[in-house]
């Protein structure tokens, strides 16, 4: 028996005339502050009523309001979108978010606690196989209702300071630009780029060697390697790109914790045609 597709779990959004109680709580904790995004916003009730407020928010979701965002926030809020998604699609969500986050800026995501058994069942109204699963995130949480809802507090890596280990890549300075983030790994501007748009993408397990991350991180690195590429020629117009690794020192590692570089190539940016990875080794 085939497993069924996740294309119906856009149907749990519900219609309502009132703030969802944990974007209530936000509210009241004046935790909303400056541009707002509420990314995954169904039916967008949550919008209208904060607008009314006279808060300066906006809308996105892929089925009701499909517009993407143009503009990096100051606030994010995704509210019950992750418990719908599969581990794949949650993970393009915590990118996507983090990429619209201004530097600083505070993203919140509220997940369910009220859902006991993760897989597909037949939606009551709709008649169709709607997905719900059960999520925890490696942030802060600053609000559970037990049986009923968490949320999480998100902010860029590199403004966590979580990490004792003094490692650059654990604790990267603030003023470097964080490209993307998901839940295991993070993609930054290079401080020292050979071409522009130059992006490391990194694990936030401090591993030396690449080949020692369990699978599923290293799969979670290549997720946003995808990402990166997709950004980076968007906003960069890039023709092309290398993507390669330094592992260990003979092979040109220097900071000795793994990561994967993603070079954006432009034409004419190398005289002569001998410029790519085999010409890594002259001769």
């Amino acid at each position: 028996m085939k497993t069924p597709k996740n294309i119906y779990s856009h149907l749990t959004a519900k219609e309502r005339v009132y703030l969802s109680l944990p974007v209530q709580f936000l509210w009241q904790q004046n935790l909303l502050q400056g541009e707002i995004l509420d990314f995954g916003c169904g039916f967008g009730n949550d919008v209208k009523l904060l607008q009314k407020k006279g808060l300066k928010i906006t809308g996105y979701d892929r089925y009701y309001f499909p517009e993407k965002p143009q503009t990096k926030f100051d606030t994010i809020i995704c509210i019950y979108v992750l418990n719908v998604l599969l581990p794949e699609e949650q993970s393009q969500v915590l990118m996507d978010v983090s990429y619209l986050l201004k530097p600083g800026g505070k993203a919140y995501f509220v997940v369910r606690r009220d859902i006991k058994k993760e897989g597909f069942r037949q939606h009551y109204i709709h008649q169709k196989p709607t997905y719900q699963c059960i999520v925890k995130l490696p942030f802060k949480s600053i609000k559970l209702e037990p049986n009923y809802y968490e949320i999480y507090e998100y902010t860029h890596y590199n403004y966590q300071r979580h990490s004792h280990n003094q490692c650059i890549f654990c604790r990267p300075h603030t003023n470097l630009t964080i490209v993307t983030e998901s839940a295991t790994a993070y993609a930054i501007l290079d401080a020292y780029p050979v071409s522009r748009g130059h992006v490391l993408v990194i694990p936030k397990r401090h591993v030396q060697n690449y080949f020692e991350l369990p699978t599923k991180e290293q799969a979670a690195c290549w997720l946003m390697v995808n990402k990166v590429q997709e950004i980076l020629t968007q906003e960069w117009q890039a023709d092309g790109f290398n993507i390669g690794m330094n592992i260990n020192r003979v092979a040109g590692q220097h900071v000795m914790h793994a990561s994967i570089h993603v070079i954006p190539r432009y034409r004419g940016d190398v005289k002569g045609k001998k410029s790519g990875i085999r010409c890594v080794i002259p001769k």
